[in-house]
């Protein structure tokens, strides 16, 4: 393959060894974390019967995630990339030895509310940690592949991640039923363990952040910029409220067991589902780019999702509750090429670790507050009606953002 051929290949990325591993690595790192996540659902709502139960799980992992991110920022700005990512996985490895141990019967907690509450706690430090890992694995890539291949390395991250979902949510699911939870962590820590080593394999990175800037100067310039650099602010504002309202996936094991009676296997592959439909349009959107209009195709597409939910909400019907979900998740693949490529391509080296910091704080965290505003709205409305809310919410910010901020429709890279 000749130069040229190389650098306009949309998986130019993948020929860089190093950057091979990376993803490889993230990818089990990531098929890790929604295959405990998927467990954990499952666990909780076996110990409580309580969709309420479901929320708390969000907000356990919430608090610290949004305590600690923007000094995370901070922190990964000033140190060396990959020894922060490493350590991460050594602390998320002990997370999963504590679960083996909460699940495996021999401690003397037997309440099923108290063993929650444990779980609550673990979850909690889950948070701390990818307060750090997340904006750490954004933050590196610039460091791994040249600028020029900054959005085809950043779609194909995006798609790896997206397949470590898809196969973490449906392996945990059948996990569940053949094997039963407690093994499940087992099996998670040998994933989490492999990314580790192949993680292992990157060089050290360069730190650009200057260092005569103490810690609140740090994260107040990280903050600024993110908010005086509109293209970065508006798609972090619409992709928050969207997820934070459109959060469906958290009440899944409810409808799972108790509306479309599917069981574990069902249960794992509704959870995937979205992801299923991301992974489509991601992988679309990597071999055919989006051109013109970008930010018109983001409003459309989140406005779609939100019509998937409801859908969702009603159907009685495993297929089409499914597929309801899938198309949803190609919807939001439309909206997590377009934000993270706007990231990408607009943050000075420099600031990457405090941008990705308070890009974690808007997107990844309003998964966590979604599902814990999903509990609370199942509690006061009943499951149904509470996600059949939380999907007329997305399509309103969709209108709301359309009427009032016109340059975000106008928005283009």
């Amino acid at each position: 393959m000749d130069e040229n051929a190389l650098n306009t290949s949309p998986y130019a990325p993948l020929k860089i060894t190093e950057f091979r591993n990376f993803v490889t690595g993230r990818f089990l790192f990531i098929m890790a974390l929604r295959m405990t996540g998927t467990v954990i659902s499952w666990w909780i709502y076996e110990l409580t019967n309580s969709p309420f139960a479901l929320g708390l799980v969000g907000l356990s992992e919430v608090i610290t995630a949004v305590s600690l991110a923007l000094y995370a920022g901070h922190y990964i700005d000033k140190n060396e990339k990959r020894n922060i990512l490493l350590t991460c996985l050594l602390f998320y490895m002990g997370c999963m030895v504590a679960f083996i141990f909460l699940s495996s019967g021999i401690s003397p907690i037997k309440a099923p509310w108290h063993i929650a509450m444990l779980i609550f706690t673990v979850i909690a430090i889950t948070g701390a940690i990818r307060a750090f890992s997340g904006p750490t694995f954004h933050a590196i890539i610039a460091q791994i592949v040249p600028k020029a291949m900054l959005p085809r390395a950043a779609a194909i991250n995006s798609s790896s991640w997206l397949i470590g979902s898809v196969l973490g949510h449906a392996l945990a699911g059948f996990l569940i039923a053949t094997i039963d939870v407690h093994l499940s962590f087992y099996v998670i820590l040998a994933f989490a363990l492999t990314g580790f080593l192949l993680l292992t394999t990157l060089k050290p990175k360069k730190v650009f952040a200057t260092t005569h800037q103490n810690t609140w100067q740090s994260v107040k310039e990280g903050v600024s910029y993110v908010f005086k650099t509109k293209e970065i602010l508006s798609t972090l504002s619409l992709d928050l409220f969207a997820v934070l309202f459109g959060g469906a996936i958290a009440m899944v094991p409810v409808f799972a067991k108790d509306i479309l009676h599917v069981g574990a296997v069902g249960f794992g592959w509704l959870n995937a589902a979205t992801d299923i439909g991301s992974i489509i349009t991601v992988t679309a959107l990597t071999l055919f780019p989006l051109k013109r209009n970008q930010g018109m195709w983001m409003l459309l597409s989140v406005a779609g999702f939100g019509a998937c939910i409801i859908l969702f909400a009603v159907s009685k019907v495993f297929w089409l509750s499914f597929a309801a979900l899938v198309i949803s998740g190609c919807m939001d693949g439309v909206s997590v090429i377009v934000r993270s490529t706007i990231i990408q391509l607009n943050t000075p080296d420099e600031l990457r670790g405090r941008v990705m910091s308070v890009n974690s704080m808007f997107i990844n965290s309003s998964n966590e507050l979604g599902q814990f505003e999903s509990g609370i709205a199942a509690k006061l409305m009943g499951v149904v009606p509470s996600v059949i809310f939380g999907g007329c919410m997305t399509i309103g910010v969709v209108i709301f953002n359309w009427i009032k901020v016109p340059s975000l429709k106008k928005m283009e890279y």
